[in-house]
């Protein structure tokens, strides 16, 4: 038996989408912004091009529409990941340009990572593993939701009915009395646990 070809069936004057590379702007010169370009026709169709060149649907999905403005916007920000030049000439000859920004992306550090920048310079250390503490409780509705006070987070009964939680060496240090509370979403249960 012959194994299936592995290929992709295409037209034979399809062209595969081009996209444009992200600029590489050289240190200390001019930001260079990607210019990004929609034309609407009064039927709702849409071209998009970047930097001059055409940006296309996949192979086999429908023409750019209208309303695939804030998907194609969403694209091109994860894509260039800097401020994008719009200008949206519509059938009617209006033109409207504006500057899109990508949204900030906050990086989350986990507690047990280092958090000083000489601790990222130096060599790398392993970093320490969490010290996580157990709360229990008893009563509640298999598989409801159980809310952890102060609530660090949230966590599921089990079949029988209880729920557990671990919380970290800093967290633990928040609750001051050494008592966690469990609290049943559905049942409205509430346990209080020692921090084991």
């Amino acid at each position: 038996m012959t194994p299936k070809p592995r290929y992709r069936r295409t037209h034979p004057d399809h062209q595969p989408p081009r996209t444009a590379k992200p600029p590489k702007p050289e240190p200390g010169g001019p930001v260079v912004v990607p210019a990004v370009e929609f034309t609407i026709t009064a039927d709702g169709a849409m071209t998009v091009t970047v930097d001059g060149v055409a940006y296309l649907p996949e192979p086999y999905a429908p023409g750019w529409r209208r309303e695939a403005f804030p998907t194609i916007l969403d694209a091109l920000n994860a894509q260039y990941r800097s401020p994008l030049r719009v200008q949206v000439h519509e059938a009617d000859g209006s033109t409207f340009t504006d500057i899109i920004t990508p949204p900030r992306e906050r990086p989350t550090p986990k507690p047990w990572e280092p958090q000083s920048p000489a601790a990222v310079v130096s060599p790398p250390v392993r970093a320490a593993q969490p010290v996580l503490h157990q709360v229990a409780g008893a009563g509640f509705v298999p598989g409801e939701d159980v809310a952890v006070a102060i609530i660090h987070a949230h966590t599921d009964a089990s079949s029988d009915g209880t729920a557990r939680t671990l919380l970290t060496a800093e967290q633990t240090a928040l609750a001051v009395t050494g008592e966690v509370i469990l609290l049943g979403r559905i049942s409205g249960t509430l346990t209080i646990g020692r921090i084991q």
